[in-house]
């Protein structure tokens, strides 16, 4: 029975989670040695429980900038010669199941990878999000309550192991049609709100802007737009994004975490059409619980921390080392090719040759023999991260001779037992404030002298934070202007620099065109589209010079005939036209018009194979974009005949279109509905309704239908009499019932008995005609 290494005691459990039977967490070249039983010291002294339990140790979070775990394990070969050269290993994650708390690294630059150790080091994460690391070469979830193995996860209200039944989550979106042009109040974020997020729905010229009750700006006030960006306001960091980019849709958004410990308002400053802004936050509920996170990991941040074994002796450590190095595994690291879909195993590392990568002789790395002469001493600091605003730095370990102090490689001392540096604060002073320079806003004039404004605002960064502080804390500094003058583009007017040129025929309708310039203030040139096209002068207008004589004028005979073969024709053009020669005032050409077709015969046809197409149908509509379509046939035509094929027969030639595409003009604005609805009542007269809208040719809303032609959006309907339900018991038993009805004798029970049919007729379209007696 192997002994606990802490003298006996079971750890306790609200410290100690998952029992397992694992490695030990040190690692070195030969990858994780194996757990082993311990000589027991005394027959006496016993426990019965799990060998080694383990607990969380190091889980604050890892600065951004910091290489992850897994990088820094596989970086630790890099020196380290494989096959007999030397590579960059960077981890491969490409694996899957129970291999992912293996250590693969991949050569950079290279199509293989390595199974460098059998285990990571205890801690190293084993998936995406972080909440999951290694343990003893298994992968462990890790719960939002730190345990391991825990399912739990944080709820919407940051509850961990919470249902979300105390959290309550407004959203909406604001779609309102604004008028005026500046800030307008979209929503109100109430004091302990999370997960906001505030993001308009399209891409527009208009920009949202958030300030506190107390009416300080947080982000976009007092008509200065600021960069995207961390802005910290009502208690919490906000994000600020503003997408650019030309092909994007997206909008502006705010996000943050929270939660607020004020009430913000967020505005929109309004400049076109609002696209609407969806606004989404979680507030706690009335019976909700505190968050119950831990204060050194917030949910869904990524965890690199690592794990330690319970107690365990200096002794037992380099004794259990010492073993390690007499046992060793013997086995080369295991290599792999990294595929674009999948990694296959090469299991045959001895039928390599020294000269190429594919042949190299895997060698496995030997590490040198571990010694109680040398330990790990910290040796300085390094340098400090910042200059100013609370940097960090961490202590510097070298391997030391134990007597002479002498710095040794690395190698000689045990890397499990080197000690982790810790992180220490230092240069802790604010950095000096400075001025922060927003964005320019547009011009207040898209042409002449116009005026802009931007934001400026007294920072200073402390704990890698750019906080806004008071304006006399950068009293030291020049304050940048806040507003100044703009001028897009000079304002220009149209010049009529020539008369009219003379008439560009000598007799009928012509063209006659004169010199338009568009011309800046100071009297440059500049393009058209400077000034302002509706009131651009005519620079071409038609000019008549009085009637022509005219002719008829014909082009040569086409060479080719219509048909290859049996009777065709050629033709030539005929037009009439103006002619010059002649000063007869002729008003036409006559009517003796030239012949455009003449008859041509190739020879006779002997059974020629060809498609055959006919004339094109109407337009499907009278109006926009419709289609036409027309019959195409496989014939073999005869002298006198013309024989229908199968079209299999014509496959080798170019079958004509049998459909094509047509316009016979825009069809421009028209008023469209919808179906009726159903009536609103059945009888008695009710109304029914339908939407009636102007769409373009495009199908695109438009005011340009004309609105004395608008169709009806309601009309009555049903307006006959509601005919009561015939009762078979209810007839008149008289044929002079209408003379009891016009003595008002049904209010009598026996005369409402006898005449029931003519009664209830009556009531019905009388209500209240009848009594009771």
């Amino acid at each position: 029975m192997p002994l606990t290494h802490d003298g006996g005691f079971p750890a306790a459990s609200s410290l100690f989670h998952g029992p397992e039977i694992s490695s030990s967490h040190g690692m070195g070249a030969h990858g994780a040695a194996q757990s082993f039983s311990q000589p027991a010291r005394s027959t006496a002294i016993s426990c019965i429980g799990a060998y080694r339990q383990y607990k969380l140790c190091n889980t604050n979070v890892c600065p951004e900038s910091s290489r992850s775990i897994r990088e820094v394990q596989c970086a630790s070969y890099n020196n380290k010669p494989f096959m007999g050269r030397f590579y960059e290993w960077e981890p491969f994650a490409e694996v899957k199941g129970n291999r992912k708390c293996e250590l693969n690294c991949q050569a950079m630059g290279y199509r293989f990878y390595v199974r460098q150790a059998e285990k990571v080091i205890d801690g190293t994460p084993c998936d995406q999000n972080g909440t999951a690391i290694c343990v003893s070469g298994q992968c462990k979830s890790i719960g939002c309550d730190d345990y391991l193995g825990s399912d739990k996860v944080v709820d919407k209200c940051g509850v961990c192991g919470g249902d979300n039944t105390g959290c309550q989550v407004v959203s909406g979106v604001f779609k309102h049609a604004l008028t005026s042009l500046g800030y307008h109040r979209v929503v109100e974020i109430p004091q302990g709100a999370t997960k906001i997020n505030i993001t308009e729905m399209y891409k527009s010229n208009n920009y949202l802007a958030l300030r506190s009750r107390s009416g300080r700006s947080i982000i976009n006030g007092n008509w200065a737009i600021d960069r995207p960006g961390k802005y910290e306001g009502g208690g919490t960091m906000f994000t600020y994004k503003r997408p650019n980019e030309i092909s994007s849709t997206a909008g502006e958004s705010f996000l943050a975490e929270g939660p607020t410990n004020e009430i913000l308002d967020v505005y929109m400053i309004h400049q076109q059409p609002n696209p609407g802004v969806h606004y989404e936050y979680v507030i706690m509920g009335t019976n909700a619980i505190s968050p119950q996170v831990p204060p050194h990991r917030r949910p869904g941040e990524p965890f690199n921390g690592q794990l330690v074994t319970d107690g365990r002796s200096q002794e037992e450590r380099e004794e259990k080392e010492r073993t390690e190095e007499k046992e060793g595994d013997g086995g080369a690291p295991e290599v792999f090719t990294s595929g674009s879909v999948q990694a296959f195993p090469v299991r045959h590392p001895d039928g390599f040759s020294s000269h190429r990568l594919d042949d190299l002789v895997p060698a496995a790395p030997q590490s040198p023999r571990r010694s109680r002469d040398h330990n790990w001493k910290q040796l300085g600091t390094t340098e400090c991260s910042t200059s100013c605003g609370k940097g960090s730095q961490f202590p510097i370990f070298r391997c030391v001779h134990r007597n002479t102090h002498e710095e040794v490689p690395e190698s000689y001392c045990d890397s499990s037992m080197k000690p982790t540096p810790e992180e220490e604060p230092c240069n802790i002073f604010p950095c000096p404030a400075f001025w922060d320079i927003g964005e320019w806003s547009e011009c207040s004039k898209t042409c002449g002298l116009g005026m802009q404004h931007r934001q400026v605002l007294c920072r200073q960064v402390y704990a890698n934070r750019s906080l806004t502080v008071q304006p006399y804390r950068c009293q030291h500094l020049e304050k940048p202007e806040t507003t100044s003058t703009c001028q897009l583009k000079i304002c220009s007017e149209w010049q009529i620099r020539t008369d009219w040129t003379s008439c560009s025929v000598p007799c009928g309708v012509g063209q006659r065109t004169r010199d338009v310039k568009c011309v800046s203030n100071i009297g440059d040139v500049v393009d058209d589209e400077e000034c302002n096209m509706k009131l651009r002068p005519n620079d071409i207008e038609n000019c008549d010079m009085g009637p022509c004589a005219k002719s008829w004028f014909l082009t040569e005979w086409g060479e080719r005939c219509s048909a290859e073969c049996g009777a065709g024709v050629r033709t030539r053009s005929v037009v009439c036209m103006t002619n010059h020669v002649s000063s007869l005032p002729l008003e036409g050409c006559g009517n003796n018009r030239p012949a455009e077709a003449t008859p041509c015969d190739n020879g006779p046809c002997t059974g020629k194979v060809e498609w055959f197409a006919g004339s094109w149908s109407q337009c499907s509509i009278e109006c926009g974009s419709g289609t036409q379509q027309r019959e195409v046939i496989c014939v073999r035509k005869n002298v006198d005949t013309f024989e229908v094929l199968d079209p299999y027969e014509c496959s080798f030639l170019e079958r004509p279109p049998r459909q094509q595409s047509c316009h016979l003009k825009p069809c421009g604005a028209k008023w469209f509905s919808t179906e009726w609805s159903m009536c609103s009542k059945s009888c008695q007269g009710g109304f029914r309704v339908r939407e009636v809208r102007c769409l373009s040719d495009d199908m695109t809303l438009s005011n340009l239908c004309d609105p004395q032609l608008k169709p009806e959006e309601k009309e009555s309907c049903n307006p006959q009499d509601c005919v009561p339900e015939v009762d078979e018991n209810c007839k008149d038993r008289y044929y002079n019932c209408n003379v009891v009805v016009q003595a008002r004798l049904c209010v009598y029970n026996y005369y409402k008995t006898a005449c029931c049919a003519s009664c209830t007729r009556v009531a019905n379209r009388h209500p209240g005609f009848l009594g009771s007696r």
